[in-house]
């Protein structure tokens, strides 16, 4: 039996903490020591730095913030990376999304940071706004996270937040007149709104404090009109943090269903309500289905039959029918191909659209309900296909596509004569017919083979002497797919190379990909990215003193654990809104729902498995670390600011740290990033910045 004995912490004297090239001392701290299984002593002397709400913090962290903005305007200087991110950003398309009777998207006007949600009933008629981020705050940075339209395409209600938080509040406003309703709920998070007649369906959590661990979350229905504290409680589990929820409503308003997920026990349960039955009420549809088995979602109800896809929770991906009345016995529409992954589904009134992904290409595939493969569209290399709109009923949908190099273009197709027209040019200010791009293969410290793209100018000399980047995910079963991003043009433009690593964790090739990468076998999603490094060294695309590495999230605990197992490989490393001491992740906010990603510390095989790889945990003293710039956000209310805070301190106050530690902590920004467009051009630029400063040897 694991033994689960209770953390023991202890406080000693410590000495005096400076800061990285600074002459003024911060503070005498007692150092934490915790006892985990009465033999691992873990000692933390930048436990100081979680009370980010300590006048001592907020001093630390503006004395840092000081520095690396001083450091950050030098490299712009130098690089002119803003001002050519910034042009390359200026694209010409608009992203209309059909719901109901109207065709919405984003744009900006009167030099708001944030767009504002226009609507139009046709294409040819002119765009209003219906939800202006001004009408919510002019105090607060609003951005609109979701909108969903009414069956009757009477209402809009949408989700906002504030400042890049992860909580969201909901308002609600008639099509018809252009004018709010009294509704405003808060205390949302993560979950869509699901309207069912003349309201809809929402969720909220508990969380005692800022970063505090979130739990209890419970579904409501909300009747237009109401107050929140009406609002009729569907389902919720009493003080269960380990349990969260995502529902749906089908296309013609009948059925709510909703999939509970126990990640500690590894069960998996379906609810319904029928509310064509006599007595709507939630009953069981499929229950204790086990975590790693077939867990399908659901997605509509067509012919008697729900229809379920399991994308990339097991395998590659299937497509199924199931029956309410033999919820157990599911009938198969589509086992997808042998060698494609199922990235979305589509269900129409007689046709299913579903996209697959293939050898980094994308598949549009139009069904019949039987699974009957009736058309493929086949798109580039590294080209993703997304943004699906239109009304069940619909012949015509929307989507776009797009690249690291090719902003979004948005197609009109017809799911029955298959023909495809773009609805308008996309315009942008730099040749994107010169830029080449190429996927190869390496192999990773135990020769399982891993793809990779490459993206560069065509005719770059590969002769060991170019900048690079590489970039990786690896994380949650997810595929990160190509989105337009003008700092990466920026830096092929400067005869850079960018490469994406695939690296096991991901959701790339199918669910045993990511098991691969995950729990107990973390440390082989960081042997990938290290294998990568190795590969565009030993290939000449690039050498070890131009070589840089970044990633977001889990990709910036990858390219943090990278750096302190392997810092002979980097020149520069960019780990953004990481989570980096991960014997405390799951002490906060969402961390407990991330265990089976990471690991856990209750008990004592996850605990050394966590130990091993930690960032914040394994940085030696007589090291000196790649240059980094450190990036985080204050209001970053899933992996909460202090990672990057104990992180950076401890990596500048060490003797043998020479190359810059930089950390730069986003006021008024979240997990999302840079709460405006504005500030995020320019924290974008920053990072390139940086980076083209360190790889040409211009600090």
């Amino acid at each position: 039996m694991k033994s689960l004995l209770p953390l023991v912490i202890l406080f000693l004297c410590h000495p005096l903490i400076w800061c990285q090239d600074n002459d003024q001392t911060v503070s005498h701290h007692p150092v934490a020591i915790d006892t985990f299984y009465q033999k691992y002593i873990v000692k933390d002397q930048y436990r100081w730095l979680e009370e980010v709400s300590s006048a001592e913090t907020k001093k630390w962290v503006e004395a840092q913030n000081k520095r690396s903005k001083s450091y950050l305007e030098s490299c712009l200087n130098k690089t002119n990376a803003f001002n050519i991110i910034d042009k390359y950003t200026l694209t010409d398309f608009h992203n209309p999304k059909k719901q109901g009777d109207y065709y919405f998207t984003y744009a900006f006007y009167n030099n708001l940071n944030n767009p504002a949600l226009f609507y139009q009933p046709a294409f040819n008629r002119s765009m209003l706004v219906i939800v202006d981020p001004d009408y919510v705050s002019t105090k607060d940075e609003i951005l609109i996270r979701q909108y969903r339209v009414s069956k009757d395409s009477k209402l809009l209600a949408y989700q906002f937040n504030r400042n890049g938080s992860d909580w969201l509040e909901a308002r609600v406003v008639s099509l018809q007149t252009g004018l709010h309703k009294k509704d405003h709920l808060e205390g949302l998070k993560f979950r869509n709104l699901c309207w069912l007649g003349a309201g809809f369906f929402y969720s909220t959590v508990f969380q005692d404090s800022k970063f505090g661990v979130t739990n209890g979350q419970r579904v409501f229905y909300h009747k237009i009109g109401d107050e929140q504290s009406q609002d009729k409680l569907i389902f919720a589990r009493k003080n269960n943090s380990d349990v969260y929820f995502d529902y749906m409503t089908t296309a013609d308003e009948r059925f709510f269903v909703l999939k509970e997920v126990n990640e500690k026990a590894g069960l998996i349960n379906f609810f319904y309500i029928d509310y064509q039955s006599a007595e709507p009420s939630l009953r069981p549809l499929i229950t204790n289905l086990k975590f790693s088995d077939d867990s399908p979602g659901i997605l509509d109800f067509h012919n008697g039959k729900f229809i379920a896809s399991t994308l990339r929770e097991t395998g590659f991906g299937s497509i199924m029918e199931i029956d309410p009345a033999n919820p157990y016995k599911w009938r198969s529409l589509s086992t997808g191909f042998s060698d494609a992954l199922l990235l979305n589904v589509i269900p129409f009134y007689d046709r299913i659209v579903a996209v697959y992904q293939s050898d980094q290409r994308s598949v549009i595939c139009v069904m019949d309900f039987d699974g009957t493969v009736l058309y493929q569209l086949k798109l580039p290399v590294a080209t993703t296909v997304e943004g699906f709109s239109g009304n069940h009923s619909d012949e015509e949908l929307l989507f776009y596509i797009q690249s690291y190099t090719m902003p979004p273009v948005v197609y009109k197709f017809n799911i029955r004569t298959y023909k495809k027209e773009a609805m308008q040019e996309t315009s942008v200010n730099f040749n994107f017919e010169d830029i080449e791009y190429k996927q190869v293969e390496y192999l990773s410290g135990d020769s399982t083979r891993i793809s990779m793209l490459l993206v560069y100018q065509k005719g770059l000399k590969l002769d060991g002497n170019n900048p690079a980047i590489l970039e990786a995910y690896g994380g949650f079963n997810l595929v990160d797919l190509p989105t337009f991003n003008p700092g990466i043009v920026y830096f092929i433009k400067n005869k850079g190379v960018y490469a994406f690593a695939n690296i096991r964790g991901g959701g790339d090739k199918g669910e045993q990909w990511s098991r691969d990468g995950r729990g107990k076998n973390k440390q082989k999603s960081f042997d990938d990215f290290i294998a990568a490094a190795g590969y565009l060294i030993n290939n000449n695309y690039t050498c070890k003193e131009k070589l840089a590495a970044t990633g977001t999230s889990n990709g910036g605990l990858v390219v943090a654990a990278a750096a302190i197992q392997r810092p002979d490989l980097f020149r520069a490393v960019v780990p953004v809104l990481a989570p980096l001491d991960m014997l405390r992740l799951e002490k906060f906010t969402v961390g407990h729902w991330n265990t089976e990603e990471y690991g856990t510390v209750k008990d004592s095989a996850g605990f050394a498995g966590i130990y091993a790889y930690s960032p914040f945990h394994n940085i030696k003293d007589g090291v000196n670390y790649p240059a980094m710039l450190i990036v985080t956000a204050e209001n970053d209310d899933r992996v909460p600011p202090f990672h990057s805070y104990k992180f950076a301190a401890a990596l500048q106050n060490r003797k043998a740290q020479t190359n810059p530690i930089l950390l730069k902590s986003a006021r008024n920004s979240g997990h999302h990033g840079a709460s405006t467009f504005y500030t995020q051009i320019r924290d974008d630029a920053g990072i390139f910045g940086f980076i083209m400063t360190q790889l040409t040897g211009k600090p």
